[in-house]
């Protein structure tokens, strides 16, 4: 284990082996490290905090420390983080809250630049992208393969389908459907995410479908109910489609238009 003498590690954290520790850094009594994992100079981990493999947590960056939730009252909250995260300078993530599940999660594979917060009872998954200073409130589900725009802030809530892509500095307070490009202050729909599917492997027959999905949901003139019901009579059986559709008649905060 490579721990610089001036870290401060808790003698009941457990820290694999091959954890490596920078100057000034200081990691709590109740957290987990698993191996490969790169802790930087002025890092500080607290909390019931569970990191995986190989993450890399860059300078002053805060991890596991209390939710900003006037609520809390010191429960045993919890975050959770994956394998081969890229947490860079000053990104905040904090503890879940009793009231709003108990845990935060971030997946596998992610990169939040540096400023990024992720507040309580967020669930995150994997290759995610959050740029410079980008703001997720409470409670708030990003899916897989999601871009986050530098300057974002998404109101409490939301929820962000996988494969979306949200402009730079927009302010985000309804559901964001997956394969889509959202921008704006308050954000509004620009279209399907298609250069992103694109690079993502999918289809140029896939891309069409999901565009004229769009076009039926958003485009068409028909009311909700109508569109989804005709896109499910045209499209049976498509796991993509279906997926659009779902997210789309579960959301509770209505959908950004």
């Amino acid at each position: 284990m490579n721990i610089h003498s001036t870290a401060i590690i808790h003698k009941k954290a457990e820290l694999d082996s091959s954890v490596e520790v920078g100057p000034y850094s200081i990691i709590g009594e109740h957290v987990r490290i698993g191996k490969g994992t790169v802790i930087r100079s002025h890092v500080v981990i607290d909390g019931w905090t569970t990191l995986g493999e190989s993450n890399t947590i860059y300078p002053f960056a805060s991890i596991g420390l209390e939710p900003q939730d006037l609520k809390f009252k010191g429960e045993k909250t919890r975050l959770e983080v994956g394998n081969h995260n890229m947490i860079r300078e000053y990104v905040t993530l904090h503890r879940g809250t009793a009231s709003g599940g108990g845990i935060t999660q971030i997946g596998s594979h992610n990169v939040l630049m540096a400023y990024v917060h992720v507040a309580h009872d967020c669930i995150l998954g994997d290759h995610i992208i959050m740029s410079n200073a980008a703001t997720l409130a409470g409670s708030i589900t990003v899916g897989s393969n999601a871009i986050v725009g530098g300057l974002s802030g998404v109101h409490q809530f939301v929820r962000i389908g996988s494969y979306a892509m949200i402009g730079g500095c927009s302010a985000v307070a309804q559901d964001v459907p997956p394969y889509v490009r959202v921008a704006g202050n308050h954000a509004k729909l620009y279209g399907l995410n298609s250069i992103g599917l694109k690079r993502h492997g999918f289809t140029p027959e896939e891309i069409q479908t999901l565009k004229a999905t769009y076009k039926l949901l958003f485009r068409s003139g028909l009311t909700m109910r109508e569109a989804i019901k005709e896109a499910k009579d045209k499209w049976p059986d498509n796991a993509k489609v279906d997926d659009f559709l779902s997210f789309v008649e579960k959301s509770e905060r209505g959908i950004c238009r």
